[in-house]
């Protein structure tokens, strides 16, 4: 007890000193995350949206299959990637295995199925809610798509956050494309796993204290912005 107490001692003091090396690998996992939801978001709310507005055929089976990639395990993304960007690969000549590009795509790959399907569920249910007044304004289903996302901002802001606490706590399919390379690769969850079987505890537990945090930030602002769009929807009642 006294040594974890040690170690959680030592785990502070890097998080408050500004160790470089620490703060280094927190900078590093935001930035990676963070591009990746961003991309997922700019491609994951507009097919959504247009699942949600637009019938035609086999439409059903996109959703099945998009709710399915919900669930899908990152270690099989990391293995897909991987063989798309080795050398004997089809994207082996751009050279993007083992670099944070490579995580990028890793975890967009997790996320974007996640900001997709959430969208498609908001923009289905206020377009049910306000197609016919839309229609009687003339605005076709295609127009009625920024109107819809606009409406549902905060719920679909909700979709990305969730997607951003998906793809900072990732582990499996990071360390497959990014090879955990130090100064170059290496992220949160890869040093706590590598930094514990080496025993090294404090920087370990520095980066679980710290990525506890950013979760528990994440549900928060999810809590938060789930009430305030409560307290909208009582408003307009």
């Amino acid at each position: 007890m006294q040594d974890f107490a040690q170690e959680f001692t030592r785990a502070l003091g890097l998080i408050l000193s500004g160790d470089p090396g620490l703060w280094e690998i927190v900078l590093l996992s935001l930035r990676v995350s963070v591009l990746a939801v961003l991309i997922s978001a700019l491609i994951g709310m507009p097919v959504g949206a247009v699942l949600a507005v637009y019938r035609f055929p086999g439409r059903r089976v996109l959703i099945v299959l998009l709710n399915a990639l919900m669930g899908l395990p990152p270690v099989v993304v990391g293995l897909a990637v991987y063989l798309a960007l080795s050398r004997s690969g089809p994207l082996g000549g751009m050279q993007l295995l083992y670099t944070p590009t490579a995580m990028i795509v890793a975890q967009v790959l997790l996320v974007l199925p996640i900001i997709a399907a959430l969208t498609r569920q908001v923009v289905e249910a206020l377009d049910e809610e306000y197609a016919e007044q839309l229609r009687s304004l003339g605005v076709s289903r295609l127009a009625s798509v920024p109107t819809l996302l606009w409406d549902g901002r905060l719920a679909l802001l909700t979709a990305v956050l969730a997607g951003f606490g998906r793809a900072i706590a990732e582990m499996g399919a990071v360390i497959i494309v990014g090879g955990n390379i130090n100064h170059v690769t290496r992220v949160m969850t890869t040093t706590i796993a590598l930094e514990t079987s080496k025993g090294n505890l404090a920087p370990a537990l520095a980066l679980g204290v710290i990525l506890v945090g950013i979760a528990v930030a994440v549900t928060g602002a999810v809590s938060a912005l789930s009430l305030r769009g409560d307290v909208e929807a009582l408003r307009h009642a």
